[in-house]
């Protein structure tokens, strides 16, 4: 046997690890209702027209089908430019912006760039998971601060402060929260700037669910930030409804202070030769076409944000904070502390087997902040998520009889 390399071999995806024994149940032909995975189409959301059009079209001239520049096609870099001075009234150079194979690759990227063997990185309890793999792929330590659910799971700025040391790089926040589906209030935005500033660390800002709001304003971290450096992750899979097309963006806002860093990410993206060509110029039909199906989105997304919430806080042994973003549910297993099963994964899998109902652990978010908890996604229909928590209350009455 051909041994792994030992990096890979802690490698685990909550999201995507519990997929494997759904797929077992289904080829004994049984009907899993997914809750699990956070793609808008995969359910009754759907890409707007114009951009498919324009996909189209940027697949009948030849020189798109080839390689795109490794930072990204320059008629997108600025309309990210001019996003952001619409939106987020930011005056970015589009020297300072990289297009990127989704998020994802952002960060691969970024902590590839900037983390040595033992530096630490604070990150957000619960967090995408992928935030503590690539980490510890990169031989450095992923420290989790708390999020307070009693408060909707704001990050908790004293618990940040505390868990700074001389090996801290970065400070992460996503915003509106994966899995929590919060959005962090101006103060505790500006309050962790300043940590930031006094340390002279950067915040990296996960900012891919920004108009996918419900209640609250959304405040994009670097138009608070003045000189302190922010890095911030977005993107257009959720917002455009493009998972698949795998597009993202890294904006680099800094007086100087990451300018090394910055040539690293460049060096790399260089490296890596360049993300989706077509895809890309899609997404400048994205960025300067009608944008009311984002509202549109948001409305269906509100009625079954609110259905959720109110139906999962009904549910004997269940309670749940409201999200306020994104498209996530992060309940608490108040029955936990019964001992009826081992952990939350635990939970997870008799509930598949069960009712068949595809739910994503907690611990896979945070061992810490994210156990004794699952995340659901609120983009079915409601009638599917009628009987999906349906199916969650008959599971919890046999169980907790």
């Amino acid at each position: 046997m051909i041994k792994s390399a030992k990096r890979s071999q802690g490698v685990s995806y909550a999201i995507r690890d519990v997929v494997i024994p759904a797929k077992k149940l289904e080829k004994q032909g049984k009907k899993i209702l997914h809750l699990n995975i956070g793609d808008p189409n995969k359910y009754d959301f759907d890409t707007p027209q114009h951009i498919k059009e324009a996909l189209y079209e940027a697949t009948k001239t030849a020189s798109f089908n080839g390689y795109a520049p490794s930072e990204g096609y320059p008629e997108l870099l600025d309309a990210i430019v001019e996003r952001e001075k619409i939106r987020n009234k930011m005056d970015y150079k589009t020297d300072d912006i990289c297009v990127t194979t989704g998020v994802t690759e952002s960060l691969q990227m970024l902590l590839n760039a900037s983390l040595d063997p033992n530096d630490e990185i604070l990150i957000p309890g619960p967090t995408y998971p992928q935030y503590n793999l690539i980490t510890w792929f990169n031989d450095a330590l992923p420290i989790s601060y708390r999020c307070i659910e009693e408060e909707g799971w704001q990050p908790d700025v004293d618990d940040v402060r505390r868990k700074i040391s001389n090996r801290t790089k970065g400070i992460v926040l996503i915003n509106p929260n994966n899995p929590t589906g919060a959005i962090y209030s101006k103060k505790a935005l500006k309050e962790i700037i300043d940590i930031a500033g006094e340390y002279h660390i950067p915040v990296i800002s996960d900012e891919i669910y920004d108009d996918m709001v419900f209640d609250k304003k959304q405040y994009a971290t670097a138009s608070l930030a003045g000189d302190v450096p922010v890095i911030t992750f977005n993107g257009f899979s959720k917002v455009y409804l493009v998972p698949g097309w795998r597009i993202g963006y890294v904006l680099f806002h800094h007086n100087g202070d990451l300018d090394e860093i910055q040539d690293a990410f460049m060096r790399i993206a260089r490296s890596r030769l360049c993300a989706n060509s077509v895809c890309q110029r899609a997404c400048i039909a994205a960025l300067k076409g009608p944008q009311n199906h984002i509202s549109e989105v948001n409305d269906k997304l509100r009625e079954r944000r609110d259905f959720a919430y109110e139906r999962l806080n009904e549910i004997e042994g269940i309670s749940t904070a409201k999200p306020e973003g994104a498209f996530y549910i992060f309940p608490r297993i108040d029955a936990m502390k019964q001992g009826i099963w081992k952990n939350d994964k635990d939970f997870v899998l008799d509930l598949l087997h069960d009712q068949q109902v595809l739910l994503v652990h907690g611990s896979g978010f945070c061992s810490t902040y994210g156990k004794n908890h699952f995340r659901a996604v609120i983009l079915p229909k409601m009638d599917v998520l009628e009987e999906a928590f349906t199916k969650l209350d008959k599971f919890m009455k046999k169980r907790l009889k």
